[in-house]
């Protein structure tokens, strides 16, 4: 009988599909009914996905959930959005004079061991519903905000002054479950206008990087069986 390949894929997501959209499509390319991964992107997010291929690699998950991740990002500033991204409708918002160094000290309060109040729309459950389902149906419910780490949030701006409206380009470095959107609607509220993401893309997840990982429409069930693409981590590598 011949072996099944397995172990831990590294999948760049394209934008436009869910996190559960490339598992069932690796499903389908692979020919394995056990496949996961390590950490949800917004359907709108591309970058690095973890993705674990059989039962074995499936059942060494937990080891890679909790890793840091970086991102880079897109953020607009003096524009509002319902979901604080490109998915909800969006609407104007005050448009104060901001500098660069009060963008920078906007940012540094983010920076570290803090509080983040979870956006509606994510999948976070309070009492058995997703917050998401609840904020399709116009519901905003109090929910407890959550301690995450931010090892860092820089922008490269050079401006003197940001003419809002406006974007900005951010990097990040933070730990799991960290939502980039609340980053980004939280610093909008500092600089008193509303912000919200037009781009964001993982970089990395631990020592994985995303110019390690493989484009989903290279996958093919033909490159797979003939280890052309082989996991980084295959199953049998335990440590």
């Amino acid at each position: 009988m011949e072996k099944e390949s397995s172990g831990l894929l590294l999948i760049d997501k394209p934008a436009g599909m869910t996190s559960h959209d490339v598992i069932d499509r690796v499903r389908r390319i692979t020919g394995q009914r056990t496949v996961g991964h390590a950490g949800t992107l917004d359907p709108f997010a591309t970058g690095l996905l973890l993705v674990a291929v059989g039962r074995e690699a499936t059942k060494e998950l937990s080891r890679f959930v909790g890793l840091n991740k970086t991102y880079e990002a897109t953020i607009s500033l003096g524009r509002a959005s319902e979901t604080f991204d490109t998915e909800g409708p969006i609407s104007d918002a005050p448009c104060p004079a901001v500098t660069t160094e009060q963008l920078k000290e906007a940012m540094k309060k983010q920076v570290g061991e803090i509080l983040q109040l979870p956006p509606m729309h994510s999948a976070i459950k309070i009492g058995g519903k997703k917050l998401y389902e609840l904020a399709r149906q116009g519901k905003e419910i109090e929910r407890p905000a959550r301690a995450v780490s931010v090892y860092s949030f820089e922008s490269p701006e050079a401006r003197t002054e940001l003419e809002l409206p406006t974007e900005i380009k951010v990097k990040i470095h933070c730990g799991s479950g960290t939502y980039i959107r609340a980053m980004a609607r939280d610093l909008g509220i500092e600089l008193g206008t509303a912000g919200y993401l037009t781009e964001l893309r993982r970089t990395s997840v631990g020592p994985f990087g995303v110019d390690q990982a493989v484009k989903l429409d290279q996958l093919s069930p033909q490159n797979w069986i003939d280890g052309r693409i082989p996991p980084v981590l295959p199953s049998s590598s335990k440590s």
